[in-house]
């Protein structure tokens, strides 16, 4: 059998072992030194609009420390994007809040900002005035963020932005990530960049920043000995790992291209077959990383299903991958509200995610083409 073409493997750009060779050269074998600073820095300069940046072991261990930056305590109500991966939602159980999800909408596939509108006036109404908002920007797709900070500052919510998926992507020229009261970035192997596992928090101001930092360390108190007043966690990135994200960097808009090469390889593929449709901007406002580039059935039979093309190409080692199983529908939330109207549901049963990464190369893409064609006729 050929080899595995791969949904979105990690894509080496050749100086991130002189990164980290120097961490080891200069033993800043530690969540601290060089390479973690200068990361920052570069996150920092990537993003602009005054991103103050804080470098973190993972994407999800940033959003649990954002919500304890948000102020939310046990039995607090959070809102969060029904439609998106565990890591997003898990955080706010970390804390002892209760999730309410709210549905899709169908330009974007991302949070709904009416139904966003209708839980929280729910929500107020049954005495529980959510304490914060989590949105995410699905597959690299900006949300529609105009109306959403419109909803959260009305009512007073903080937002907290999930761009784990959105580095590289823009909405009105702005980087995603700087839009809510505090961001999130993800740095997962298969994301559009990856330090092998970590993330980062994107604050707006110093304060924030060296406030994230200091409950990243375990909150150790100024003293010569170890002392604690609050609660810490141990989620500061080491500088080997940073190392990795420092060289990354250098290659990050070429891997943002790439992406949205192979985006256009699926949209002519699909262009002719009027029962598929690939996921795309839907104005220019929007400038999609395309971490993962995503096809939707109009409507399946029996031949002509997301499952039956899934099964297919994994016969020729190709992987592909559902939609995100939204969260109201895991077991383990069972129990938790949700607003909506079965947009993620629908997208979840009709939804593929195909090969994707920046480092596919031609014969590979010719592979997924052939098998693509093969399963069409």
């Amino acid at each position: 059998m050929e080899e595995k073409i791969w949904l979105s493997s990690p894509h080496m750009g050749g100086n991130e072992l002189s990164y980290i060779q120097s961490a080891f050269d200069e033993n800043w074998i530690a969540p601290l030194g060089p390479n973690v600073f200068g990361f920052e820095k570069d996150l920092e300069d990537y993003l602009g609009e005054d991103s103050h940046v804080a470098c973190l072991s993972t994407g999800t261990g940033a959003i649990h420390l954002a919500l304890v930056l948000a102020g939310v305590q046990r039995d607090d109500e959070v809102i969060c994007q029904t439609f998106t991966f565990c890591g997003s939602s898990n955080p706010i159980a970390y804390v002892g809040a209760r999730p309410v999800f709210v549905d899709s909408e169908l330009d974007t596939w991302n949070m709904c900002p009416h139904h966003l509108e209708e839980a929280i006036k729910d929500r107020i109404k049954a005495g529980k005035k959510p304490k914060a908002v989590i949105i995410v920007h699905l597959y690299g797709m900006p949300a529609k963020i105009d109306e959403i900070t419109s909803v959260c500052k009305k009512y007073g919510i903080f937002l907290i932005e999930d761009a784990a998926e959105a580095l590289g992507s823009t909405y009105k020229g702005r980087a995603c990530g700087t839009f809510g009261d505090i961001s999130i970035l993800s740095f997962n192997g298969n994301k559009i960049i990856t330090t092998s596992g970590g993330g980062a928090l994107v604050c707006r101001d110093k304060a924030t920043k060296e406030r994230a930092i200091f409950l990243a360390t375990q909150a150790r108190d100024t003293a010569p000995h170890y002392q604690h007043s609050e609660i810490g966690y141990n989620y500061r990135m080491s500088n080997i790992v940073a190392g990795i994200g420092r060289g990354q960097m250098e290659i990050l808009n070429k891997h943002v291209n790439l992406r949205r090469k192979n985006n256009d390889f699926y949209t002519e593929i699909f262009s002719n077959i009027s029962y598929i449709e690939v996921l795309k901007e839907p104005s220019i406002d929007y400038s999609s990383n395309h971490w993962l580039s995503v096809i939707l059935f109009e409507k399946e039979d029996k031949v002509r299903s997301r499952e039956n093309l899934r099964i297919f190409l994994q016969n020729f080692n190709i992987e592909s991958r559902p939609l995100w199983k939204p969260m109201h529908l895991q077991p383990i939330y069972n129990d938790e509200k949700y607003y909506g109207d079965s947009n993620s549901s629908s997208l979840f049963e009709r939804g593929l995610c195909l090969p994707s990464g920046s480092n596919l190369t031609e014969n590979q893409l010719d592979r997924v083409k052939k098998a693509i064609d093969n399963w069409l006729s």
